[in-house]
């Protein structure tokens, strides 16, 4: 293809990425820089006959409005966000492990920081939940592929329903059945006896609770791609595999897995950067009290009543540098096995 119709060609997919990605991004690393304007306080002697004089701090209201409208990104504060209690905490950090008594206190003591606690969630949910989606996915994709044709399609049915639930919907409805008064809250207190057991009061639960939901939620994207690559999978060497007197699983294991490796790199790749952006079920659980992500983070600092924009894009910084770092060594494999096959 000629160079002046290729370029012609991905001209609009160039645009559209400057438009909605790295415009955004690169405005995002500048409002990090910067935080919000504090309000002009004017002080102001105040006195009456029965307390006498005293000073009171008020509000300029027209100065802080022009100052706004002046330097509208805010204060600039460079770094200074990034490395702040509520981020990276970088003198709350050597200070803990100054002050520390081994690995488990230092971990203790991180967990006692926002910005790590929402971190450590975040990575265990995404570790989690990723490697059981393939393997899970994987799974469900062969059993149904090996069923009569007539289940085929009923099952393939409901095996997408989790994806096919809003994430908002269905982690409310799971919540609502983990209560005490569910049928999963109330039974599990028959089972155990204790009329106390709340997986929402206790965090170690709560963290399994939102894995187990993530799981059932993105089980049917593995299984839908998996077994859409399943068809793809050569016959006549499954044939011939069958004339060695290979087993159903050693035809697994030398044929279908090998043959899916590329799926399963694009599965991994969707679900590390679905995962580290975890947000919604935190939400339909009420669970922000035992686990915070990093997504959840930024909600609240957009949310709260003085919003902290700069502190919103420093974490969302963050986030994209986490995600880069989760894809690089996938990334970096796939590049390597490309330039290997092409040699």
């Amino acid at each position: 293809m000629p160079h002046r119709t290729f370029f012609w060609f991905i001209l609009p997919s160039l645009v559209a990425m400057a438009l909605f990605i790295a415009f955004p991004l690169v405005s995002v690393v500048a409002q990090s820089l910067f935080v919000e304007h504090e309000q002009v306080l004017i002080e102001s002697e105040v006195c009456d006959p029965f307390t006498g004089c005293r000073k009171e701090l008020t509000v300029d209201a027209v100065a802080t409005a022009q100052l706004r409208e002046a330097q509208p990104l805010g204060r600039f504060n460079g770094l200074g966000t990034y490395t702040d209690l509520n981020h990276l905490a970088f003198a709350e950090v050597a200070e803990a492990w100054r002050t520390s008594e081994g690995l488990v206190d230092f971990g203790g003591q991180l967990m006692n920081l926002p910005f790590y606690k929402a971190l450590a969630f975040t990575l265990t949910y995404t570790f989690v939940v990723t490697p059981l989606v393939i393997v899970l996915g994987l799974a469900i994709a062969l059993g149904v592929n090996g069923l009569p044709k007539l289940f085929k399609g009923p099952t393939i049915f409901v095996s997408l329903l989790p994806m096919i639930v809003t994430p908002l919907i269905g982690s409310l409805i799971l919540f609502w059945m983990i209560d005490a008064r569910g049928i999963i809250g109330s039974s599990l207190q028959e089972l155990t006896g204790d009329p106390n057991l709340s997986l929402k009061a206790s965090p170690a639960l709560t963290w399994l609770t939102l894995i187990v939901y993530g799981v059932w939620h993105s089980a049917p994207f593995g299984f839908i791609v998996f077994y859409a690559g399943l068809q793809t999978v050569p016959s006549e060497t499954l044939e011939a595999a069958i004339v060695d007197g290979a087993s159903r699983w050693e035809r697994i294991r030398y044929v279908v897995i090998p043959h899916m490796a590329p799926l399963v790199v694009f599965v991994t790749l969707i679900q590390l950067m679905d995962n580290f952006r975890v947000f919604e079920p935190i939400v339909g659980f009420s669970a922000a009290a035992n686990a915070t992500s990093l997504s959840y983070f930024i909600y609240a600092d957009l949310t709260d009543i003085n919003a902290r924009f700069g502190s919103a894009a420093a974490t969302s910084v963050l986030t994209v540098i986490g995600v880069a770092i989760l894809l690089a060594p996938v990334l970096v494999r796939t590049w390597r096995d490309f330039n290997r096959k092409r040699a």
